[in-house]
């Protein structure tokens, strides 16, 4: 039976810059190069008796592209996931603002 922790080290080598990176793509004479957010967990554990487990997830978001035309190189961010992320951020730091405001307020 191969060992789970060598076989998860071999599958964590594609992770990280690769990951979050996609493949450079040439769109008629643009580059776009994809960029996404990424997690990843990998377990692993045996018995006394020698048998093993091991599990392992991930998780990707894409954020958005960068961008070369000529000379030109921008960041373009994908709005969808900017909303999505930003939506609750955005409720609870106004639902914070409300509560200090409404402090405030008592003490006068």
């Amino acid at each position: 039976m191969p060992n789970i922790a060598i076989e998860l080290g071999k599958l964590s080598g594609n992770l990280g810059v690769k990951a979050a990176y996609g493949e450079q793509q040439d769109l008629d004479g643009v580059k776009v190069l994809p960029v996404a957010a990424t997690w990843s967990g990998f377990g692993g554990g045996s018995d006394e008796a020698g048998n093993g487990g091991g599990g392992g997830g991930g998780f990707s978001l894409p954020v958005g592209a960068y961008i070369r035309r000529g000379s030109e190189f921008r960041f373009a961010p994908n709005v969808v996931t900017l909303l999505a992320t930003l939506t609750p951020f955005v409720f609870v730091a106004g639902r914070a603002l409300g509560y200090v405001i409404k402090c405030l307020k008592k003490k006068r």
